[in-house]
């Protein structure tokens, strides 16, 4: 029974590591999408401005 337990318990440690893992790798793809995005709406509005 103490070594199912244990078991249960490194299953959910290694579930949560995987999830956060994903999420922290997510959020840096989306964090570089944003500030492509931003980027190319200032050179847009800098184009429009030098005209």
């Amino acid at each position: 029974m103490q070594n199912r337990k244990a078991q249960n318990i490194i299953e959910y440690v290694l579930l949560f590591v995987i999830v956060a893992t994903a999420i922290t790798i997510t959020n840096r793809y989306i964090s570089r999408s944003m500030s492509a995005r931003l980027k190319q709406i200032q050179e847009e509005l800098s184009y429009k401005n030098d005209r």
